[in-house]
């Protein structure tokens, strides 16, 4: 049973939803892995409704598929899907970094700075759940202060299905060695206020990383 928190006034079937949708983008319900009602309700602790107001809702979001007389299924994840969604980060990040430039103030900055030595911190310490978590962190805050809500949103929804692929995969895969001075150089070219630069260092960021999941695809169809 899973202990939700007590000071967490959302509704019941939010928490739930929030839940599964956590342990689908994290592998813990892995592709094509059945989602039995039943079974997770009483994981959870929960009745079967809200279970399947959760499943609805995480359909329409690609990360479920229902199917008739068969029930409802984990969504698979394939290379193509991550380079798809690699090719729309680039332009997304590319547009966040520029705008956040123009738009950061001096204590966002220096956040932002910092985050990207947390990134390096966790590399170096061969942490991998903590590489992925402020990788997610780091960019995630370059959104935040483009100041954009559409930016914003659709930039959640990219990085949501990115960190998908990065918890099943990318700790197998690796990548780490260049990415904290990658993320270093963006900082600091949005932290000198040169929005062109962070635009290139970002998109040039996102580019090689599906340059590399597409050199990388014959080893991933064996994981």
């Amino acid at each position: 049973m899973i202990n939700f928190d007590l000071q967490n006034h959302m509704p019941l079937r939010e928490l739930v939803y929030e839940e599964l949708k956590k342990q689908i983008l994290t592998g813990k319900i892995a592709p094509g892995t059945r989602m039995m009602e039943v079974d997770l309700a009483e994981e959870m602790g929960v009745s079967r409704t809200p279970i399947r107001e959760a499943i609805r809702k995480l359909e329409k979001e690609g990360l479920v598929i229902i199917e008739p007389r068969r029930g409802a299924y984990a969504s698979s994840l394939s290379v193509k899907d991550m380079v798809d969604t690699l090719e729309v980060r680039e332009n997304l990040e590319g547009f966040a970094a520029a705008l956040a430039a123009e738009r950061m103030s001096d204590d966002q900055i220096n956040e932002l700075l910092h985050l990207a030595d947390d990134y390096a911190d966790a590399v170096n310490a061969n942490d991998p759940i903590r590489v992925l978590n402020m990788d997610e962190v780091f960019h995630n805050y370059i959104y935040k202060c483009s100041e954009n809500d559409t930016l914003i949103k659709l930039g959640e929804l990219v990085q949501e299905r990115a960190q998908r692929f990065r918890y099943l995969y990318y700790d197998k895969l690796g990548r780490y060695q260049n990415m904290p001075l990658e993320h270093r150089e963006i900082a600091t070219s949005i932290a000198s206020r040169n929005a062109q630069k962070a635009k290139e260092l970002s998109e040039g960021h996102a580019r090689r990383l599906k340059e590399f999941i597409i050199r990388a695809e014959d080893l991933i169809s064996k994981i």
